[in-house]
């Protein structure tokens, strides 16, 4: 495996680098990724009307704009959770790239409490020790990070003005067709061309799966209340990148807790080889 630096959006730095995916081989067909959705304007079983069941996707994102929520997210053997907490203006991003057994596994915690924002870096597997920097990467401790030199970085900033790392809103905006099959559930596709904003998305993802990228399977929960709980979009093969599914879940609306800052005993200046990882 040859080293390369990090270059991604926020989840596609855990889930949807190219290179870390192909180096995981843990990329597999989801089970519905040849499930066929019903033509637009169709009825649910329920009855339905297909431009109601856009809408209720719609209006279900719409609990997420509070900023007050939990939130996880797995594909391609890589996973990430969290919560945002819009009131206090912080937030908590746990991620986790390949396994032990993978060339190179990636975990970390990042922290935002603004205006600052703190880092924990840990790797591991065969080619860890081959990273650029690795012994000024300050392994184990939470990294304070430069805001001028994250700015747009989208893979280690938070925009609490764009509380949703996955981009939920904008994916189910680019809904195409849609039905209801249940209480609270929904199938149909997606045209993630439209979604690069999408923090669940690597752009360089939607440019592989070319003309595929307009109709991509999906299937969506809300919970009782009408609030988005599970978006699964199948993604076909594409590229070095096998067909897997993204799983998106959304849950404690309104009693999400505020990131806790690290204490300052475990905290270090990020090192320029940190940037130099991520730019």
């Amino acid at each position: 495996m040859k080293i390369r630096r990090f270059s991604a959006t926020a989840f596609a730095a855990a889930l949807l680098i190219p290179g870390l995916a192909a180096c995981n081989d843990n990329g597999t067909a989801g089970a519905g990724a040849s499930a066929t959705p019903a033509a637009s304007g169709s009825i649910a079983p329920s009855g339905t009307p297909a431009g109601d069941a856009k809408q209720a996707l719609l209006n279900s994102t719409n609990a997420i704009r509070d900023g007050n929520f939990r939130f996880t997210m797995s594909g391609a053997g890589s996973t990430a959770e969290g919560q945002v907490h819009e009131p206090s203006q912080s937030a908590e991003m746990r991620m986790t790239i390949g396994d032990p057994s993978s060339d190179l596994m990636m975990k970390l915690d990042l922290i935002h409490a603004k205006p600052d924002s703190w880092v924990k870096l840990e790797l591991g597997g065969k080619a860890a020790a081959s990273v650029p920097g690795l012994k000024n990467l300050n392994l184990g401790k939470y990294q304070h990070l430069d805001q001028t030199r994250i700015q747009g970085n989208r893979a280690l900033s938070f925009d609490f003005d764009k509380v949703d790392p996955a981009g939920s809103a904008v994916l189910t905006q680019g809904v195409t067709e849609v039905r209801q099959t249940g209480d609270g559930a929904y199938a149909g596709t997606v045209d993630v061309s439209k979604a690069a904003e999408a923090g669940s998305l690597d752009p360089a993802v939607i440019t592989a799966l070319g003309a595929q990228a307009q109709s991509v399977p999906f299937t969506a929960k809300v919970d009782t209340q009408g609030r988005l709980s599970e978006l699964v979009l199948q993604i076909p093969a594409a590229g070095q990148s096998a067909a897997q599914d993204l799983k998106i879940t959304y849950s404690d609306y309104g009693n999400a807790a505020a990131a806790q800052k690290p204490p300052a005993d475990q905290v270090v200046e990020a090192p320029a080889e940190f940037y130099n990882l991520f730019n």
